[in-house]
């Protein structure tokens, strides 16, 4: 039933129906988070709706409770790579719009090896947020967490909390396929 009220939502829906949804799930357990994670976005009216999906945002890598790739892109040439947090221009969110942002997403060859990550950029930790103790991801110079709560087995909702931003952001992760081999570009 919880995937079909997710499901309800998408694309896009009020920030107090995402809200309502996240707080009637589950909290998450750092060991249920393993792998690799393709993301998209739940629209609310963010600045940020729109500009990560516009970017090239793929989702996340969990690779232990102090071991996580916050950031992971996908190329033009449809590689999956790690991109630091703090070379993400943040400052001009609601700035640029999300059309010019998608038009920029073919230099992400050329400016991969200027944003890529060397190391793993956050950490998983037990967070009570909005009265429930869940697995939240610690970004580890940005303040930014990203609380999740289960969905299902291979879904879970996200609700990033970052400091420069009155209202949260939502974003919903699917577990990828743990037989694709999940290997960053180098």
């Amino acid at each position: 039933m919880t995937i079909d009220q997710l499901t309800a939502l998408e694309p896009a829906c009020s920030r107090e129906a995402a809200l309502a949804l996240f707080d009637s799930l589950a909290p998450v357990p750092a060991t249920q988070l393993g792998g690799r994670w393709h993301g998209r976005e739940l629209a609310t009216g963010h600045p940020l709706d729109g500009l990560l999906v516009a970017s090239g945002w793929y989702g996340k890598q969990f690779d232990g409770v102090d071991s996580v790739h916050p950031l992971l892109f996908r190329g033009p040439a449809g590689d999956v790579f790690a991109v630091d947090p703090q070379r993400v221009p943040l400052g001009l969110v609601g700035k640029v719009p999300s059309k010019i942002v998608d038009r920029g997403r073919g230099l992400l060859a050329v400016l991969k090896p200027a944003l890529r990550a060397r190391g793993y950029r956050a950490r998983l930790r037990a967070v009570e947020h909005r009265g429930v103790v869940t697995t939240a991801m610690v970004y580890d110079h940005l303040p930014i967490i990203d609380v999740f709560r289960r969905v299902d087995d291979d879904t879970v909702m996200g609700l990033m909390d970052y400091r420069n931003f009155p209202e949260p952001y939502f974003f919903v992760l699917v577990r990828d396929n743990p037989h694709d081999g999940a290997r960053l570009a180098d």
